[in-house]
């Protein structure tokens, strides 16, 4: 991939955006991160023209899921969306989300990690964690650990591989790993301190997640099992995008450039749906090729060049090993779930 320049960026928005892939979900079970507003509710909408034998809305707030599944269902006449709650600021709630999950559901086909923030200036989440570190990339992981034996499961009883889809970003080439971050006892807490976040730089730091989002999906991928039943794990860049995602941000500059080159929600809801449905042609590498991809414009990409390098391979390694030990402590399950179905 390399860096794109700013004139192809640009080009590259301007440019029409693949309709959206269309499969059977009839009997299966698609769960959506942050589906009450953007490109998480947009592809929710999409999924439901799809008959899903359950599509569950996982949001933080009730009201704002509730108004989401009651406009879904007007929208498109589906009628079995649900609303679960999930907060990424706690990671309690999603603890009880999984378990939740467990006791309740016995499938799971598609998973879309989707929320993500940008906060405006350094601040922790009551779990003592950066607060875009958190809700980027360490709470979407435990969610995705603790989900996982129901993804085997899934994987176990059916002929087609389930799917985790971590949305991701194109903004991650401009993300940097601080030297501190390579020699500190534990990356993520270096990356969550207050020295390495004051003052805030905002973009950075979310340039910085994106950039953790694609390294754990490739780590997550490396670690699953050779031989199947398994999953694929792919990371998706919807494109610059209208959403909520930059609320509250009156820049003159980057509300301009938001007018001038930002896609519609739905139309970046196609790549997620893209990742979570699609299968690039045998001559492409097929399905195969899905596995630990950085997905751009229904293509797989090569991520930037910091990610394969022997730096970003040797901070993968790094990143998974403290992501791993830190979710561990949170909830002693994520050992377990590692020992169990994933591979040293």
């Amino acid at each position: 991939m390399g860096h794109v320049s700013f004139w192809e960026f640009v080009k590259g928005q301007w440019t029409a955006a693949p309709p959206v892939e269309k499969a059977d979900l009839t009997g299966k079970t698609v769960v959506v991160v942050g589906a009450n507003t953007g490109i998480g509710y947009e592809a929710a909408k999409h999924f439901a023209s799809m008959n899903p034998g359950r599509l569950i809305m996982a949001c933080r707030s009730q009201e704002r899921g509730n108004a989401a599944v009651t406009n879904l269902k007007k929208s498109t006449g589906f009628d079995k969306a649900e609303l679960w709650l999930v907060d990424l600021c706690s990671f309690d709630s999603v603890k009880a989300f999984a378990d939740k999950f467990e006791k309740e559901v016995e499938r799971l086909d598609i998973l879309v990690a989707n929320a993500a923030i940008i906060p405006r200036e350094y601040e922790v989440t009551k779990d003592g964690w950066e607060t875009s570190l958190q809700v980027n990339h360490l709470a979407p992981a435990l969610l995705i650990f603790l989900l996982l034996p129901q993804l085997f499961k899934t994987a176990e009883i059916t002929a087609s591989l389930p799917r985790v889809v971590i949305v991701g970003s194109e903004v991650h080439q401009q993300g940097e790993i601080p030297l501190k971050a390579f020699e500190a006892p534990s990356a993520i807490e270096a990356l969550s301190s207050k020295e390495l976040c004051v003052p805030y730089p905002a973009s950075a730091k979310y340039h910085l997640s994106k950039l953790l989002n694609i390294l754990f999906t490739q780590a997550l991928t490396n670690h699953l099992p050779p031989n199947h039943p398994t999953i694929i794990a792919n990371c998706i860049n919807p494109g610059f995008c209208h959403s909520e995602l930059a609320r509250g941000v009156w820049n003159p500059v980057f509300l301009l450039f938001r007018f001038l080159l930002a896609r519609p929600a739905e139309e970046g809801a196609r790549q997620l749906i893209w990742g979570s449905v699609g299968t690039p042609d045998e001559s492409q590498g097929g399905e195969e090729s899905l596995k630990g991809a950085y997905v751009h414009f229904s293509k797989v990409m090569e991520p930037s060049d910091f990610v394969i390098s022997e730096k970003g391979q040797e901070f993968k390694d790094i990143l998974w090993s403290d992501t791993v030990k830190i979710l561990s402590k949170i909830d002693p399950r994520v050992q377990t779930i590692v020992e169990r179905y994933l591979r040293n």
